[in-house]
């Protein structure tokens, strides 16, 4: 393991770094919380927004996805500290009062380059993170997925409904390690009393999301930046609903900070519903580029349909986003603009 002490500056990225801070007197200590899969693309979030609440955070991440540049501005907080590990190996010693899991790769191409460490990510990951929350008494945060849900056959998508996954098909090394994984949270917390938060994420994207990441949002706004073709899978009729990243970490955190009898699953998502050349449209035109829209075969066990029903977040913790697609899109494209060294070619303040 390498750890990587504070260093560097700048905290632009992270909107949490300038909000309420809760005091140690709110909470009586100086909170400790290791995050793995930290320097990801939501897990940078998550550290930003604990260090304004004054923990101290242990970023955890073996950076084959997550990346350096996501924790920099972070690393000149002395309650911050890196270390590269796996978290399929050993994790570090110390005694944390919360444990929140995001480590795992989240898009098709990125997951499916090595399916088998996937899973075990999903599976021998979560039993280091359940065993450690045992030994040090922590809470544990569990980032599981709407593709939980597999093709699903009830929309929009309740917590109750049990999915339609295929358990043998290119997917299933997510779908099925994501299902495991809450197997796990929820048998520790039955047989050890592990304190559990399970969130299932929806659709995600802002800044600190790697532009290759090969996620929809990103790659529509990246193509159409380089003026190269969008490319849309069975014609881009799947639906799918898109959560600005600020939205999605104030439902984290919501559910986090809730009362122990809450362990989740809860949907967290915008139940707003877009066809994805619909988004393609939509980028294109805040863009202004010029791209074209090429069609591709529909690859194998790819959702149909995907929306969320958030009636349990709102009802147990008073939670909604807020963030439109189009304001969010209008935050993300500099973000991208900025990271490609690409321009836009419309003047965004002026788009509704």
């Amino acid at each position: 393991m390498i750890g990587i002490g504070p260093e560097l500056t700048g905290p632009e990225a992270f909107p949490y770094m300038n909000g309420n801070r809760l005091d140690e007197d709110d909470m009586g200590k100086t909170r400790t919380a290791l995050v793995t899969g930290g320097a990801g693309f939501l897990g940078s979030h998550v550290c930003a927004r604990l260090l304004s609440e004054g923990c101290k955070v242990v970023c955890l991440d073996n950076l084959q996805t997550g990346r350096l540049k996501n924790i920099e501005p972070l690393l000149t907080n002395p309650l911050m500290s890196f270390v590269k590990a796996d978290v399929r190996d050993p994790l570090p010693d110390g005694v944390y009062d919360e444990i929140w899991n995001l480590a795992c790769p989240a898009s098709p191409p990125q997951y499916q380059i090595d399916p088998v460490g996937t899973m075990l990510i999903n599976v021998i990951g979560m039993k280091n993170v359940l065993d450690l929350g045992v030994a040090c008494g922590a809470r544990v945060f569990q980032a599981s997925t709407s593709e939980i849900y597999g093709d699903p056959q009830v929309h929009p998508q309740t917590e109750s409904y049990r999915g339609a996954v295929n358990t043998i098909g290119p997917r299933a090394c997510y779908d099925e390690g994501k299902r495991a994984a809450e197997t796990l949270c929820f048998d520790y917390h039955r047989q050890y009393g592990v304190e559990i938060k399970v969130v299932r994420i929806f659709n995600t994207y802002g800044p600190n999301m790697d532009p290759q990441d090969g996620r929809v949002v990103s790659n529509f706004i990246v193509r159409a930046l380089e003026g190269a073709p969008l490319e849309v899978y069975g014609g881009g009729s799947q639906t799918r609903s898109f959560c600005y990243v600020d939205d999605l970490i104030e439902g984290f955190f919501r559910l986090m900070r809730s009362d122990a009898s809450i362990t989740g699953p809860v949907n967290i998502g915008d139940p707003g519903e877009f066809t994805v050349r619909e988004l393609a449209d939509i980028i294109l035109e805040m863009t202004g580029s010029r791209s074209v829209i090429i069609d591709r075969p529909l690859p194998a066990d790819d959702p149909l349909l995907r929306r969320p029903d958030i009636s349990l977040a709102g009802k147990l913790l008073g939670w909604a986003p807020k963030v439109r697609l189009r304001e969010g899109l209008k935050r993300s494209i500099p973000y991208f603009a900025a990271e490609t060294g690409c321009a836009v070619k419309t003047n965004l303040d002026t788009l509704s």
